[in-house]
Formats: C-alpha cells, structure tokens, sequence
C-alpha cells in the first residue's frame, strides 16, 4: 500500500494523529489537527483516507473511530523504499550518505553504536546468504 507520496498535507497530517493515537475519531483529529478546516472537512479526509486504504473504521457510540490499516513500522518502511526509489535511484547508500551530510542531522553515541551494530548483523546475514 504504497500510497504516501499521493497524501496532502492535511492528510499526512491526519494519518501521523491517527498513528500517535492509535485510533482516532473525526472529532479527536478536528481537536488535534493545527488551524483545523470543518468538521466535515475532517470526516470527508477520513473518507478520503479510507477509500485509499489507508485506514479502517468501527463504530463507538454514535461516532466512526478511523484505525490505520498498517502498523506504522510498515507504512514507514513502505514510504523509506519510495522515498530512496524516487529520490536516490534505488540507493539505500545514497540516501544514508546525504542524510549524512546534512550539517543538522545530529546523532548521539548510543545512536551511532547502534547504527554499527546494524550494519555488522547485516555483513553477517549477508554472508550467511
């Protein structure tokens, strides 16, 4: 469900307050949206959402509760490959490399011990393949 990069910004917007909460009603994202449109508006984009698979519904009560349809984790995994597809020919190493190189990205050392080790069990299942 590679849908990402045909979200709004309003969308993208509304599915990151759905994927904090876990699940959401229209009036949970009217509430929690910045300079939020009607409340209509907000049920049409979580209509909108729905028609493209991106989340689901149930009922509470009298309102329509909206779940993602993926676990965040996979969603991001699926927009990271579109986004290194798209933007770096594919190339994971390009991608990484110009986050890099971008003088804010800042990392701590329990952050760039971890990155190593990521990349030590990958040359190991690498070898193992």
């Amino acid at each position: 469900m590679d849908h990402q990069q045909q979200l709004s910004r309003r969308e993208r917007q509304i599915m990151t307050l759905v994927y904090s909460r876990g699940e959401a009603s229209a009036t949970d994202v009217w509430e929690d949206l910045p300079n939020p449109p009607s409340r209509t508006a907000v049920r049409t984009m979580l209509r909108i959402l729905e028609d493209k698979g991106l989340l689901r519904h149930h009922k509470r009560g009298r309102e329509f509760v909206y779940q993602p349809v993926q676990a965040r984790s996979d969603a991001g995994r699926s927009a990271l490959g579109s986004v290194v597809q798209t933007f770096f020919d594919g190339s994971l190493e390009q991608a990484v490399a110009a986050h890099l190189a971008d003088p804010s990205t800042e990392f701590s050392d329990d952050e760039l011990r971890r990155l190593a080790s990521l990349v030590r069990k990958a040359r190991q299942a690498e070898k193992k393949s």
